[in-house]
């Protein structure tokens, strides 16, 4: 029998220190039996350009409540969580994306950071620049699930793991901007259907002026499938996507295009 996973995906701008928010939104999600949930990036914190204006002990203190936040919550609903969020240490910030389940808690330093001059997150987090090593993957309830830091998404190392690894359903965190919707949205389903996997997008929302520039988090989270249709999207608004994803498409993906085992034949 194939198996089923309850998935959800929020879809918020920074909660800042309130966060009654997301456990009206858990409750409405375990209810209809969801099993992971998803946040954006820059939820848990403000988005990075903010964070020149706020003290350093201010940030941290923020990601040790939702830490502990997530944690309490995680044990009391019994789900899991996957959601970015920023440590801060002697020398600096640190980008990662923190899993954290009823027994344990896991962290994945993004690897690859946006390095343009409008939008510089290299220069101003200290994760370090080291060969990549393998993504965030674990298993829950048959799924072999893998974690994806947003611009991650574009470099193909990442998606060769998503093959060698046969993972069923990938979890992207963003923080996607610019009127970039239909890029994003292409660009997710082609991955989906390549690779054969299921993609759960949570991106956020809010806005931040920057030298006359504004930037616009428009949503759009997005659950896709290994057909590379979109299942489920959310608009603009905050709100939340809760939907069941079957193993079976997954299955039926691979036998019907094959495309791995084209690949091995090639193979030396």
């Amino acid at each position: 029998m194939a198996k089923k996973l309850v998935v959800a995906a929020l879809q918020l701008p920074t909660l800042g220190m309130n966060a009654t928010r997301l456990e009206f939104y858990l409750k409405k999600a375990t209810e209809r039996g969801a099993q992971v949930m998803l946040l954006g990036e820059y939820v848990l914190n403000h988005f990075y350009k903010e964070l020149a204006s706020i003290s350093k002990s201010m940030v941290k203190a923020q990601t040790k409540k939702h830490l502990e936040l997530l944690k309490e919550l995680s044990v009391k609903y019994n789900i899991v969580f996957v959601a970015p969020i920023i440590l801060v240490k002697k020398d600096g910030y640190y980008k990662t994306i923190v899993k954290i389940t009823p027994k344990n808690t896991r962290y994945y330093e993004q690897q690859i950071l946006l390095p343009y001059e409008h939008w510089n997150e290299k220069a101003f987090f200290s994760n370090v620049i080291k060969p990549l090593k393998d993504p965030m993957v674990f298993k829950l309830k048959g799924f072999k699930i893998m974690v994806m830091a947003g611009f991650e998404m574009h470099f193909d190392p990442f998606w060769k793991k998503v093959m060698e690894k046969k993972i069923d359903l990938v979890l992207l965190p963003t923080a996607s901007t610019f009127g970039s919707h239909n890029r994003w949205r292409e660009i997710i389903k082609t991955k989906a259907f390549l690779h054969g996997c299921f993609i759960l997008r949570a991106n956020r929302l809010g806005e931040y002026s920057d030298e006359n520039v504004k930037w616009k988090f428009y949503g759009d989270t997005m659950l896709v499938s290994p057909d590379g249709e979109v299942e489920m999207m959310l608009e603009d608004k905050e709100s939340m996507l809760v939907e069941v994803i079957d193993k079976k498409e997954v299955i039926g993906h691979r036998k019907t295009w094959q495309f791995e085992k084209a690949l091995n034949e090639h193979e030396v």
